[in-house]
This record gives C-alpha cells, structure tokens and sequence, in this order.
C-alpha cells in the first residue's frame, strides 16, 4: 500500500515539476524576447526602423507643415526687422549694416527649414552612434532560462510544488502584461521620435529671432533628450542583467518573486528614462 502511495505522489510530482516548468518557460519567455530586442530597436535610427512610416512622416512634413513653417518664419523675419529698426532710437542712429545682419539671419533660417530633416537625422546619428559604442562595451544576458529555476524542485514535497505550481499560472498573467509594457515604452519612444520629427519645421522657423529661438532652442533639447534616452534604456538592460543573473536559485520560489520583482524594476526605471533624460537636458 505504501509502495502504491509513494508511486502516485511520485507521479504527481513529476507531472507538478513538468507542469511548473512548461508554465515557467511561457512564464518568462515573452519577457526575454522583449528585453532582448531593446538593444536592437534602440540602437536603430529613425529612417531605418520603420522605412515605410519614414517616409510617409517626411512627406506629410515637407507637403503640409513646411508651408506653415514659411507663413511663420514671414511674420517672424518682418518682426525681426521692424525691431532692429527700432532698436536705435527710432531711425535717429541709422545704419544700413542692419539690413545685412537680417539678411544674413533670414538666410540661416530658410536654410535650417530647407534642410530640417537632415538637421534632425544628425541628432540621432549622434546618439545612435553613443548607443552603438554603449552595446559593445556593456555585456550580459538577460535571459531567464530554466536551468536558473529547476534547482532542487525534485527534491520539494508535494504540497511546496503544488503552492509554487498556482503561483506560476496567478503570475504568468503579470508577465505577460510586463512584456506588453516593455513593447510600448520602447516601441512608443521611436512612434514619439517620429511625432516630434513631423513637426521639426515649426520650431525650426523661430531661430529668426532672439526673443522666439527659446521654442527652436526646446525643441532641439527635446530631440536630444529623445535619442539619449536610448542609452538610459540600454544601462537600464545592463543592470537589469546583472541583477538577473545573480539571482539565487536555491529557493525557487523566492528565485521566481525575485525575478519578477526586477522585471518590474526594470519597467520602472524604463518608465523614467524619458523624464530623467529632458531633466538632464532641460527639455520641457
């Protein structure tokens, strides 16, 4: 009777052990697909993430909001002028130097709009090519494999396998929710860049004058802080694979708590790489 007993709890063992596993390995896996794609996605310039979105946000661009950019740069360079004139005693100390100073700032400012885009892709091959120099220097895998989790789980009773069995399916919904998280903080920074990029001539039109280059000044910080944020992203996975990796698996339970545990600090700080990056950059 007792052999027939310690068979049948074996039997339940084994089919927990299989079952904790197969959940496990769905468990992480969306996850480890996620955070193993942030290198590439972050490390990718805007023209060659989405070639198709690319293009049609550079001719929506030049087609519709270049024309405003013009209407505005107008109003600002006839401001610009009415107040240089101005400027020395009401045309009592006038001097005719001041129409080449404001020919000469019209100029740069038709030039930047002309060539917006390209102003606004150096930005990004610059930090694309920061990000591209941190992926090499910074190393580790974050992946979470079985291996880390299967320790000693033959060795548990049944009633510790069967709390740890429940608590990998309540939590496999959590994780599923975590990747989807992931997705969109990586995926909507290049949906932002892209926003931000349609947009480039209107700031780009204020650089005409002293007083309305503030708007111009933001927007640039705004793009910088936009692509360095790619490389808060990429220290974020860098510490988030430390921290994985040396993750204690004697106890499985508490291995898997801890690994989900720094996969919700993981999209915390994820979550704040844009606001610390514009704070450091002083963007609004």
């Amino acid at each position: 009777m007792e052999s027939i007993l310690q068979q049948i709890q074996d039997w339940l063992k084994e089919m927990l052990i299989s079952g904790i596993m197969n959940n496990l390995s769905g468990l992480f896996d969306s996850v480890n697909d996620q955070v193993g794609d942030i290198a590439t996605q972050v490390g990718t310039s805007p023209a060659n993430f989405s070639p198709g979105v690319f293009s049609l946000i550079r001719n929506v661009s030049e087609s519709v909001i270049v024309p405003i950019a013009g209407i505005i740069l107008t109003f600002i360079v006839c401001y610009e002028l009415i107040q240089l004139i101005i400027d020395h005693n009401n045309l009592a100390n006038f001097e005719t130097w001041i129409f080449f100073k404001w020919i000469f700032k019209t100029f740069v400012a038709v030039t930047l709009i002309t060539n917006t885009f390209n102003i606004v892709m150096a930005v990004f091959d610059v930090s694309q090519h920061v990000i591209s120099s941190s992926g090499g220097i910074i190393g580790g895998s974050t992946a979470v494999t079985d291996s880390m989790l299967t320790t000693n789980l033959a060795d548990m009773d049944l009633g510790p396998l069967l709390g740890l069995f429940a608590q990998s399916m309540i939590i496999g919904l959590t994780m599923k929710v975590i990747g989807i998280i992931i997705f969109v903080i990586v995926y909507g920074r290049m949906v932002e860049i892209y926003l931000m990029t349609s947009l480039a001539p209107i700031p780009f039109a204020t650089f005409a004058n002293r007083e309305q280059s503030q708007i111009g000044q933001n927007y640039l910080r705004s793009l910088f802080a936009l692509g360095f944020q790619g490389f808060l992203i990429m220290i974020c996975v860098a510490i988030y694979a430390v921290l994985v990796q040396s993750v204690a698996v004697a106890d499985p339970i508490n291995a898997i708590w801890g690994l989900i545990g720094y996969t919700v600090l993981l999209c915390f700080t994820l979550f704040k790489t844009g606001s610390l990056a514009k704070s450091v950059l002083h963007a609004h």
